[in-house]
């Protein structure tokens, strides 16, 4: 538990109140594969990634708003926790540590001379700060707003991560060697226990390269993780695996050696591209099915054995024309929920000082725009919040009594009764729901269909083989169809213009990359949480 006897009395008010405002008892642990507060109660990490890891070594975009503008933003849109990067230097390399924010800005010549006359605007009080000062103070700025944190140690020397042989990318690499990233891990668990907010640290970010071998991951990781553990025992230390943090399957085979129980986690990230072009290039059923089921054998099987997994990168372009993208989140954002997995979303930022070369570069997966100011696409914001709340764990209801949530991704809205018919409403207003012998049933109602491009109702004649018999098909067991008797018809449950549920023919049973059967894709989900 946290204790305060060392805490004056304003520290000891404000750490109170801020936990009163979370609504969580930290410090966080692990009852097999969920996360929890002090009271053994789910906490579902709803992380955005910001960091600090680039050749200035600053917050991102605190030249355009000002540093409580974008906690309080942050916190506005839902999420509870921002996983915050660093470079390695940023702790052991005094030549750098030691220059203020302006010093690091004017290093470039006359490049950033606009980021830097934006922070003396917009942030004065960080300006002259040193920039480890500078990474406390949106540390700080967080907590003030209620914000956790993940330290993320994402590569060694600042810059834009990561290619396959860019030396940061596995131990014995150029710029990885393991006693100086040690020493990194070390500095940054003790400035890490000056913050409550700050619940957990990774060891590293996107292992990756030729010398990839279990050997060594064996040898160093552990020994980030004791070190972590032995300064901070209250944080969760975060595992990362192998090719750009996609696989830990290794672990099948031999599990780790820590001295510590309760505070391991591991993570995973995945993106569109990290199939390169399967979804344009495939049928959208095929590939979801396949990427999954990849996933499971990878890092999913975790869950199973009773650890948590982070997707602690994950995002798309959200200019909404990459069609590579729009299919891989509609199938990602099914499993988020279905798995009800903790996560953290890439990412925040609307623009960066410097990235590869180019100054005020976009970033289009960014949740703000190019100013920080505003939400760059709000239908994709919606659909990520409709997964920040946990769906199902501990603590959650004072009943055991679980039920299950009909989830649509491609809408992030979930599908509740309106009179005798059916629509999509947020989720957390959602029905309860059971699947039992292909029949889906509310208050003692079930689904069934009328007619193709009709909309489907709630009735109380559930036939054995009748339209209110469904079963999920296709490759990636999204599509819920039953067959129209009169007319011989297979159908499957969709959606019309005003998110009403209808049968309509079922999409996309070819082997065709051309379709997209996202609109007939409905996901039952488990939940015990109470509703609204």
């Amino acid at each position: 538990m946290l204790t305060f006897k060392f805490l004056p009395c304003f520290s000891l008010f404000f750490l109170f109140t801020s936990l009163i405002s979370l609504g969580i008892a930290l410090p966080l642990s692990t009852d097999s594969r969920w996360i929890v507060d002090e009271n053994g109660h789910r906490v579902k990490l709803a992380c955005v990634n910001w960091g600090s890891h680039l050749q200035p070594m600053t917050a991102e975009g605190l030249d355009k708003q000002p540093l409580d503008f974008i906690s309080k933003k942050i916190a506005s849109m839902g999420f509870n926790c921002v996983r915050f990067t660093w470079p390695t230097y940023l702790m052991t390399n005094q030549s750098l540590a030691n220059l203020t924010v302006r010093q690091s800005f004017q290093s470039f010549g006359d490049k950033l001379n606009q980021s830097l006359s934006g922070i003396a605007a917009k942030n004065p009080n960080i300006i002259d700060l040193p920039l480890v000062e500078a990474f406390k103070a949106v540390i700080g700025n967080l907590q003030d707003n209620n914000v956790m944190v993940i330290l993320d140690n994402h590569l060694t020397v600042p810059g834009w991560c990561c290619g396959w042989t860019d030396g940061n990318g596995f131990f014995g690499d150029e710029y990885f060697p393991p006693d100086l990233w040690v020493e990194g891990l070390s500095r940054m668990a003790t400035l890490s226990k000056d913050f409550s907010n700050v619940v957990g640290m990774s060891l590293r970010n996107e292992l990756r390269g030729p010398k990839q071998n279990e050997a060594v991951w064996y040898r160093e990781m552990p020994r980030g993780a004791e070190t972590i553990h032995a300064i901070n025992p209250n944080i969760l230390v975060i595992f990362s695996g192998f090719n750009y943090d996609k696989s830990l399957a290794f672990l099948n085979k031999k599990w780790l050696n820590l001295s510590f129980t309760g505070k391991l986690v591991f993570e995973v990230h995945h993106y569109g591209f990290t199939d390169g072009q399967q979804w344009v290039n495939n049928n959208p059923n095929k590939i979801c099915a396949e990427a999954i089921n990849e996933m499971k054998r990878d890092t999913l099987f975790l869950l199973d054995k009773g650890y948590p997994l982070i997707m602690s990168e994950f995002g798309v372009d959200q200019r909404g024309n990459n069609v590579n993208d729009n299919r891989y989140i509609n199938c990602y954002l099914a499993t988020l929920a279905e798995l009800d997995m903790d996560w953290c979303l890439w990412t925040l930022y609307g623009s960066y000082y410097y990235r590869e070369g180019a100054v005020g570069l976009e970033e289009f997966y960014g949740l703000l725009t190019w100013n920080w100011g505003g939400i760059r696409n709000e239908s994709y914001l919606k659909r990520i919040q409709a997964i920040q709340l946990p769906f199902r764990g501990p603590g959650l209801s004072e009943s055991n009594n679980t039920y299950k949530v009909i989830f649509h991704p491609l809408t992030g809205l979930c599908v509740k009764s309106s009179n005798k018919y059916l629509k999509l409403s947020p989720c957390k207003e959602t029905d309860k729901w059971s699947f039992v012998s292909g029949k889906i049933f509310s208050n003692k109602k079930c689904i069934q269909a009328t007619d193709e491009g009709k909309p489907a109702k709630l009735g109380r004649s559930c036939g054995v083989e009748d339209e209110s018999n469904w079963e999920t098909i296709s490759d990636s067991k999204m599509q819920l169809s039953t067959n129209i008797i009169t007319r011989n018809t297979t159908v499957c449950m969709d959606i019309d213009s005003n998110n009403t549920i209808v049968t309509n023919r079922c999409k996309c049973f070819s082997e065709e990359s051309s379709c997209d059967p996202e609109s007939q894709w409905f996901k039952f989900v488990d939940a015990n949480r109470a509703l609204n």
